[in-house]
């Protein structure tokens, strides 16, 4: 059993990464698919305005975002 088990379960997780882009480690990326969900990653900012843009069109999501600092 996946430990991202979630109902109902999101498009994708939307991964902000801090100030710069930085790809998760593979184990982590492999645990998000494995629990049938996407992977977007982008840098904090991005992801942020990503964020305001699908939740207004009602997409469901689910973000983690790292401090830009």
């Amino acid at each position: 059993m996946s430990s991202l088990d979630l109902s109902p379960k999101p498009e994708f997780l939307l991964l902000g990464s801090g100030p710069s882009m930085l790809q998760p480690p593979a184990a982590f990326r492999r645990e998000v698919e494995a629990a049938g969900m996407g992977l977007e990653v982008m840098d904090s900012r991005a992801a942020a305005r990503t964020w305001g843009v699908l939740r207004a069109e009602e997409r469901w999501i689910i973000g983690a975002f790292l401090p830009l600092a």
